[in-house]
């Protein structure tokens, strides 16, 4: 039995990226890796990422945003940020944590007609999708 990689995403309000790549994280790869999200400046999780990750068959409606130090005391072996404000902020993980960024765009800063907007965190929520199936062997 192998050991699961313990991943944390990391975004600026753990709102709607991060959620959303912990979920698929759980969702596709919870046989090799130990997903957790959270912020560096947490907000709560937005009503749009739940209902479009829901659209795709993944619930997130029971995580919860956290802060970042938190989970300073887990022993993670990658921190991916994503987005440029996580990158530029993360701090420094106690151990031998590897940090990787991979940005997405905010899908929380949509604009334009509800649909529009969906239509927004529809596109990133796919684009993560896409990358955490490219996980973990993208990360070596």
């Amino acid at each position: 039995m192998t050991k699961k990689l313990k991943v944390l995403f990391l975004c600026t309000g753990n709102s709607c990226r991060s959620q959303m790549a912990e979920g698929w994280s759980r969702f596709l790869k919870a046989d090799v890796i130990d997903a957790w999200s959270a912020g560096i400046d947490p907000t709560k999780v937005n009503p749009k990422a739940i209902q479009v990750m829901a659209e795709a068959g993944v619930d997130i409606s029971g995580q919860k945003s956290k802060h970042v130090e938190s989970l300073m005391d887990i022993p993670f072996d990658v921190v991916i940020t994503l987005c440029k404000d996580a990158r530029d902020t993360c701090p420094i993980f106690p151990g031998e944590a590897k940090v990787v960024h991979h940005g997405f765009d905010d899908p929380a800063r949509a604009e334009g007609s509800e649909e529009e907007i969906l239509a927004f965190f529809r596109r990133v929520r796919d684009e993560i999708r896409e990358f955490v199936e490219t996980l973990p062997e993208s990360l070596v």
